[in-house]
């Protein structure tokens, strides 16, 4: 029964270390102190994780080159709690720093920049699953903007996690990819966590989105869809590119990544 309940524990350090890189520690640290202070461990470990979350780790990772990015700006905030929560809000000075210029420039247009999975708090090199780069700090991915029926343009999103409604249907793939055998290219579409809201892609908002990053000397490229750099306007800019049929289909966000 020990060795069981050894490797429960086992198995949950490992899952959390994986999808929040810090959970896994603590977790350990949860067990020790529930012990230590005859305090239930689920109410211990909600506690000492939104302490960590809040107070502890933010300050622990300026000391690595890593800042968190805001929860509550208005003008910059990720798509919701999922992403704080987790760790995946994490980017070097440099890109908050631009992230934030960004957004004060988009005001005038009414434009809000939202934001999903960045970077760790931690370490260049660890790997932010189930991303095949946001490992250093310098990549996050941006949702697009859309806009109600009425042609509106609005914060909400077509999916809990802004991940896996696609511009175009879900037989597009670029280049014959998913024909290549490249299976994962699709697999955005089983990530939403659930659609929601009938909005429509606002072609005009994202570009604006696209040409302020295209502006910040610290951009070094843009992954997008091939047809939606066309669709956008930005088939002479090098900097907007195809991201490869290895990673997954970029029509559902924008992924961003500085010098």
């Amino acid at each position: 029964m020990k060795l069981i309940k050894l490797f429960l524990h086992l198995i949950w350090i490992i899952l959390l270390t994986l999808f929040t890189q810090v959970g896994g520690v603590i977790w350990i640290v949860t067990q020790l102190l529930s012990k230590f202070l005859k305090w239930k461990k689920s109410y211990t470990f909600i506690t000492f994780y939104l302490v960590c979350n809040l107070l502890i780790i933010p300050p622990l990772a300026k000391q690595f080159g890593r800042e968190q990015l805001p929860i509550f700006n208005a003008n910059l905030k990720p798509r919701n709690a999922f992403y704080p929560l987790l760790f995946r809000n994490y980017v070097t000075p440099e890109l908050k720093k631009m992230l934030l210029n960004s957004s004060e420039a988009l005001i005038k247009d009414n434009i809000r920049i939202t934001y999903l999975d960045a970077n760790f708090p931690f370490y260049n090199g660890f790997p932010l699953l189930p991303h095949r780069s946001h490992n250093d700090g310098k990549k996050i991915d941006i949702s697009f903007s859309y806009k109600t029926k009425n042609g509106k343009i609005t914060d909400k999103k077509p999916a809990v996690s802004g991940y896996g409604i696609y511009v175009q249907d879900d037989n597009y793939s670029s280049n014959n990819c998913v024909e290549k055998g490249y299976w994962q290219y699709n697999f955005p579409k089983y990530l939403t966590l659930g659609k929601i809201n009938n909005l429509q892609f606002d072609t005009n908002s994202t570009a604006k989105i696209i040409s302020t990053f295209l502006k910040q000397t610290e951009t070094e490229k843009i992954f997008i869809e091939p047809y939606l750099k066309n669709k956008l306007g930005f088939s002479n800019y090098g900097k907007v590119r195809f991201q490869g049929c290895k990673a997954v289909r970029h029509d559902d966000h924008i992924h961003l990544q500085i010098k």
